[in-house]
């Protein structure tokens, strides 16, 4: 059996025991989560081993922050269900790192050591300055850092993407000022609709609303961004 799931030939493959070990997981915990569908098959490769790949990684990940998020088997099965199936390890990262937005802020003081293991590789110079770019760190006068950990593998990630500093730094100005532009005018729609509710409802249709705003913003950027790639893509090739 074969499947879009695992790494292309020239990307690195695991063995159940290598995907367990590099999700914190037990090698049971991934032929549970496999038996449920949490999980796509692997590669059968010679002498019928399982391969597995980066996309596996990305959902243990990905199950692994919402099940800190408090939510149970059957909710993360619904959630996953939704999502569609060909969301690359870069798709699944963001959605990630949305989840972990519906928590409270993650944000650690860390030292440099702590900083390259919550990373999984060390980080030059360079890669720090990209990563503060993106507002993922901000270095201390004492030397420690302090790391948004919702966004660190997001922003881990992003580093290997060929984009001069300058860039992530507009990029990241757009982002902010649509992006708030979009949460005050929701915050005004929603204000009307709960203006004459009492407190504990509001409290209550906010913590709800806010997961529910979050995925319908990424799922509605992803699109928006698909479409806007296609037609420069197709418009370059027309040239």
């Amino acid at each position: 059996m074969t499947t879009d799931a695992t790494a292309d030939a020239g990307e690195q493959t695991l063995t159940i025991d290598e995907l367990a070990a590099r999700a914190g997981v037990t090698v049971r915990t991934v032929r549970f989560y496999g038996s449920k569908g949490l999980l796509p098959p692997p590669v059968i490769g010679p002498r019928r081993v399982g391969r597995y790949g980066p996309v596996h990684v990305a959902r243990l990940a990905l199950i692994e922050e919402l099940q800190q998020q408090g939510m149970t088997l059957a909710a993360i099965e619904r959630y996953l269900r939704q999502l569609p199936a060909d969301l690359t390890p870069h798709d699944l990262a963001i959605h990630r790192a949305v989840v972990a937005s519906w928590a409270p802020d993650a944000v650690d003081t860390v030292s440099r050591r702590e900083l390259e293991r919550r990373a999984g590789r060390p980080l030059s110079a360079e890669d720090v300055e990209r990563l503060a770019a993106m507002n993922v760190v901000e270095e201390a006068r004492d030397g420690t850092f302090r790391v948004d950990s919702g966004l660190l593998r997001l922003g881990v990630r992003l580093l290997d993407v060929p984009l001069s500093q300058e860039a992530i730094l507009a990029a990241r100005k757009v982002l902010i000022e649509h992006s708030r532009a979009a949460a005050r005018e929701l915050s005004q729609l929603l204000r009307g609709e709960v203006a004459e509710r009492a407190a504990q409802d509001v409290k209550s249709l906010s913590a709800h609303m806010h997961p529910l705003v979050v995925q319908a913003l990424l799922t509605t950027f992803q699109r928006s961004l698909r479409e806007e790639l296609s037609e420069w893509v197709t418009g370059s090739g027309a040239d």
